[in-house]
């Protein structure tokens, strides 16, 4: 897809892997709309605009409609927002599973709902979802993580397959650790302790593009990583035994009350 001349609304765009995309969408030709629980973070840039958007609320249906109706060029959605949680199950409130499967996956959905019907009569569009390699290979202390980055992952699957006579494009791209203010020290330091190799977000959001001018559908990132989330695919349990290996390492973090 081009970027050049295109009005994307971006989702978490106030940190990590999303701040990273503003300006290199911008430096692209792209008019970009921030939206976000707490825009003002972002502050002024020329090509940018903020508008108030959360993620969480019941009302979110209602909250793209009067978003679309005061911006309504819209024509590429990129979501890359996201929250996680690294603990174990049984340490995680009932509104903090809430949050994560509301924010990663059902917000999700609800954009997907929302602008398809548009970019269908349009005859163009692109909804670009921002997964992780956590939605393919489930990790001890982001059992809900997971479930909502597993469910994001079907998802746009299936949309992309149930758009597949249309213009409209269906991009997932799942990236690895990567070092964003998100992650607590405990995180930080299990990653050292297992040798995780952490990507910074630059990295992430220069593939990220890379993906969307490219036309890929699927994109996932960093090696071993990719390696992995095929052996995961096919014999699960060769990962199973390596994590079992990993689990006292991970246990050494996995305390209550650290979040992320």
């Amino acid at each position: 897809m081009r970027l050049h001349d295109r009005v994307f609304l971006l989702l978490g765009g106030t940190g990590g892997i999303g701040k990273a995309l503003v300006d290199p969408l911008v430096r692209a030709g792209a008019r970009v709309i921030v939206a976000s629980r707490h825009p003002e973070k972002l502050g002024h840039r020329e090509g940018v605009s903020v508008a108030h958007l959360d993620l969480a609320a019941a009302d979110l249906d209602e909250q793209l409609v009067r978003l679309s109706e005061a911006y309504p060029n819209i024509d590429g959605v990129i979501h890359c927002a996201g929250q996680n949680r690294f603990a174990g199950l049984d340490s995680m409130a009932v509104g903090e599973l809430d949050n994560q499967l509301n924010v990663n996956l059902r917000s999700a959905m609800l954009v997907g709902r929302h602008f398809v019907p548009r970019f269908r009569k349009n005859g163009y569009g692109a909804l670009v979802f921002v997964g992780s390699t956590f939605g393919s290979i489930g990790f001890p202390g982001y059992t809900a993580y997971c479930a909502s980055k597993f469910g994001l992952r079907g998802f746009t699957e299936a949309l992309r397959r149930e758009l597949a006579d249309t213009p409209v494009q269906v991009v997932y791209v799942a990236p690895r650790a990567t070092a964003t203010d998100m992650n607590p020290a405990a995180v930080n330091e299990l990653n050292r302790a297992l040798g995780n190799t952490m990507d910074a977000p630059e990295f992430v959001a220069a593939q990220i593009l890379k993906a969307m001018e490219n036309d890929e559908r699927r994109k996932f990132l960093g090696w071993p990583e990719k390696l992995f989330v095929v052996i995961n695919g096919i014999l699960p349990r060769i990962v199973d035994k390596a994590m079992l290996k990993q689990l006292p390492v991970i246990r050494r973090f996995l305390k209550p009350g650290v979040l992320s």
